[in-house]
């Protein structure tokens, strides 16, 4: 039977955690920085978790 390859570019997004659980960070923190709060820029640089049957699909993309 045939495996399933690692989807390299959701691998290079997305991480999971001891628990199992699915990681990413937030998008928009590029370019025109200056017309965002500093606020707005603090929170997305944090990371967040993935929710639900997305995380469960995006777990089997990046399986190893």
């Amino acid at each position: 039977m045939g495996k399933i390859k690692t989807h390299k570019a959701s691998a290079k997004r997305f991480s999971v955690t001891g628990t199992g659980k699915v990681k990413m960070n937030h998008c928009l923190h590029r370019h025109n920085l200056g017309k965002k709060t500093s606020k707005r820029k603090r929170y997305l640089r944090t990371s967040a978790l993935v929710d639900g049957a997305m995380a469960a699909n995006i777990r089997r993309l990046i399986q190893k």
